[in-house]
Formats: structure tokens, C-alpha cells, sequence
């Protein structure tokens, strides 16, 4: 596959020092910005489906007439939440 460039980015010495500060070993600069760019992507759009499942949610309540009480899903997400706590604690090395 053929490759092309990103457009270069000018920035602050500051900026370029602050990256330059958290490479890891044998990393570059370059594969350090291309993984960032990968994250910033892939972020992205795990966040664009979030929202598109909650608003096809949100026309699917409207639609039934269904709706579930936010306190309902809180305590829900609370017990979810505790039991992955209780279970991380019992695996967790002493």
C-alpha cells in the first residue's frame, strides 16, 4: 500500500520538549504523533457511536412510550460498579 503524510505541524518548543519527555523506548517522535493520531481517532468515533446508540435510544423510548427512571440506572450502574470492584479485589495480588 502506498503510504502519504500528514500535514506538518508547527508548534511551541515547549509542546515538542513535553512529547520528546514521554517517549518510550526506541520510540519517535513520529511513531509517537502517529499513535496519538490513532488513539484521537479511534476515540473519536467510539464516541460518535455512543451518541448515535443514545439518541436511536432515546427515538425508540419516545416511539414505545418507555422510559426508565435515571435513579433506576444509576443504582443499576452502582451495583454493576461494586460487584467489578468486589471481584478485582478478590483476584488482586496480596
Amino acid at each position: 500500500m502506498k503510504t502519504a503524510n500528514l500535514p506538518s505541524l508547527r508548534v511551541e518548543p515547549e509542546l515538542r520538549e513535553a512529547a520528546e519527555s514521554v517517549l518510550q523506548e526506541d520510540e519517535t517522535l513520529s511513531g509517537f504523533i502517529e499513535a496519538s493520531v490513532r488513539e484521537t481517532i479511534r476515540r473519536r468515533r467510539v464516541r460518535a457511536e455512543f451518541i448515535a446508540r443514545g439518541l436511536a435510544s432515546r427515538e425508540e423510548a419516545k416511539r414505545a412510550g418507555v422510559y426508565i427512571d435515571a435513579n433506576v440506572v444509576h443504582a443499576e450502574l452502582a451495583r454493576k460498579l461494586a460487584r467489578a470492584r468486589t471481584r478485582l479485589q478478590k483476584t488482586a495480588p496480596a
